[in-house]
């Protein structure tokens, strides 16, 4: 499975909003799959992540 490890530079620390660069190593395909997704559901990838991630977390804290 792909890594989804942020480079430190990519980071937002600040809790600030600010918008940040989130670079995922791993497979090209698979980001491409994800993108087409997204696309295909008429969303960004940045909301399908951010869906995805509050479904895991919730999930998992059961």
């Amino acid at each position: 499975m792909a890594s989804s490890r942020t480079h430190p530079a990519t980071r937002n620390h600040g809790g600030d909003g600010e918008k940040q660069v989130a670079q995922f190593q791993g497979e090209s395909r698979l980001q491409e799959r994800v993108q087409g997704f997204a696309v295909s559901q008429g969303i960004t990838m940045t909301d399908l992540l951010k869906e995805g991630f509050a479904r895991s977390k919730k999930k998992r804290q059961k």
